[in-house]
């Protein structure tokens, strides 16, 4: 890390309580569109926003710029808007924090030098959030690969609750429920009990069994050829399909599921009975303990639990179980290496 940098830019707060937002990565594609939802009030509502943005040395200078837009767009919510490489001043009593910022795979790179790399990054990150940040902080991590870096940061992040360190597979969901709202011919919001399993990765599970269609069930309305041969694929793989297409990855869908999965958890579910939600495993449906994967999730007294009592059949099985062993050889390197 370059040598520290910090700088404040001030507006009139004018309500009280407001929530402290860190964003890691506040320069990037994904930042620079989650910054402005933000800001509309589509999570917190009608509350003051202080901004923590935090970037790596090189990247300062832009978020700079992004600090001035932010204010030329005279948003009524914003607060204060801090600039650091810090992790210790971006974090200070944040009561919602957005890690975006992790380190990208290069061409040709081992995973086990992807992990380490990012370990590097959210094992200290994991330090300061335990040491500075509000005790009910809500943290999700979309910087990939980004279960694997919320298992670090939770294991370096001892005094804060599991449960509110999430990883992102919302987006994910968002896919599966884009691709089964085509197929059905019916709005997004007519569907319900959508789950994504294990990692946010092509090794990902997006699982239909307990779907529902206008509250009833899915079972009859999809064909198996199609689940396996189109629907299951094409979301795992939408990240590299809409890089083919587009040139870039995905930037706009991504930070408008981090929107979703921090609005459902501050709110409450939007009329959904659970969403998908990557956090450290209690244990359930076999998933072995502090690995960070995918489970339908519900909200119970503000914090995500997992769905209990689901029958898995022999299908289920085996997809989860292949994406959960990916995650547990992602997480024993990252053991090995020292960071959980």
């Amino acid at each position: 890390m370059t040598q520290s940098a910090e700088t404040t830019y001030s507006a009139d707060a004018g309500v009280h309580e407001p929530v402290n937002v860190a964003v890691t990565g506040a320069a990037g594609q994904i930042g620079y569109s989650l910054l402005w939802r933000l800001l509309n009030g589509e999570v917190f509502g009608a509350r003051k926003l202080n901004l923590r943005l935090l970037e790596v040395g090189p990247g300062l200078k832009a978020a700079e710029g992004v600090a001035m837009e932010l204010l030329d767009s005279a948003f009524p919510l914003l607060g204060d808007v801090v600039i650091t490489d810090d992790p210790k001043v971006g974090f200070a009593d944040a009561h919602a924090v957005f890690l975006v910022g992790a380190k990208p795979r290069q061409a040709g790179q081992e995973r086990a030098d992807l992990l380490a790399a990012n370990g590097g990054i959210f094992g200290p990150q994991g330090k300061a959030l335990d040491e500075v940040a509000s005790k009910d902080v809500r943290v999700l991590v979309v910087g990939n690969p980004a279960n694997t870096n919320a298992a670090i940061l939770s294991a370096n992040a001892p005094s804060i609750d599991p449960r509110q360190i999430t990883a992102m597979t919302r987006l994910d969901h968002n896919r599966a429920l884009a691709q089964l709202s085509q197929k059905l011919d019916v709005p997004v919001t007519a569907l319900n009990r959508m789950t994504v399993w294990g990692n946010h990765s092509a090794s990902q599970f997006p699982d239909v069994t307990e779907l529902q269609v206008d509250g009833e069930s899915a079972a009859g309305k999809l064909d198996q050829e199609w689940l396996t041969g189109e629907f299951i694929p094409r979301v795992a793989k939408r990240g590299a399909e809409i890089i083919e297409v587009r040139g870039h990855s995905s930037a706009a869908s991504a930070a408008s599921s981090a929107i979703d999965h921090m609005r459902d958890w501050v709110n409450g579910l939007q009329g959904q009975d659970w969403v998908s939600v990557a956090l450290p495993s209690d244990g359930s449906y076999g998933v072995p303990e502090g690995v960070v994967s995918s489970f339908p999730c519900r909200l119970v007294d503000g914090h995500w639990e997992i769905v209990q009592g689901l029958e898995i059949n022999d299908f289920q099985r085996q997809r989860i179980d292949a994406t959960v062993s990916e995650l547990l050889e992602e997480f024993e390197t990252v053991k090995e290496l020292g960071f959980v």
